[in-house]
């Protein structure tokens, strides 16, 4: 487990970036956390670091349940999974499928279903109790997905790392 503490929504985009640079093609990214944490602000800042154009305005697909974004260098599925109520219906989107199929998958409210994305990098944003504009990121993984990355992720995300 590797604890960051961002100062601001900035931070929050660096962080993103960093793990950007290490994904590949069919990695799952769990984003998790409370309402107004960060979940959207960290995938804006991984889309970009993944090189998605501007023109593909990145937001939470609150109501969509999957946004693509296909313009970077790997293509992201952007899933929010808030308004699910069951297993079936997150079964559903195909999710694993679309990482299957070659690109790299970010699900905010992915907590919820851990047990059907199966593999993935897990990214719980909190809100700091001292400071409003700081969050508490702690970044864990299940699986084996990221065992022959995990030194490399601590190192690129090192300056804000508390641990």
């Amino acid at each position: 487990m590797i604890d960051c503490l961002s100062r601001g929504v900035d931070d929050t985009h660096l962080i993103a970036a960093a793990i950007a640079r290490l994904v590949r093609p069919r990695d799952m990214v769990v984003l998790s956390g409370d309402m107004g944490a960060g979940k959207t602000a960290f995938t804006i800042g991984f889309a970009n670091a993944l090189g998605v154009d501007s023109e593909e305005y990145v937001s939470s697909p609150t109501f969509n349940l999957v946004q693509s974004y296909t313009s970077g260098r790997i293509p992201i599925q952007h899933a929010d999974l808030y308004r699910l109520s069951s297993r079936a219906e997150v079964e559903d989107l195909g999710l694993r499928e679309l990482a299957d199929m070659g690109s790299v998958v970010v699900v905010e409210w992915g907590d919820v279903a851990s047990d059907v994305l199966g593999d993935a990098l897990t990214v719980h944003l909190a809100h700091n109790d001292d400071a409003d504009d700081e969050r508490d990121i702690t970044i864990s993984v299940s699986g084996h997905g990221w065992d022959t990355r995990w030194d490399q992720l601590a190192t690129a995300v090192r300056t804000w790392s508390v641990n």
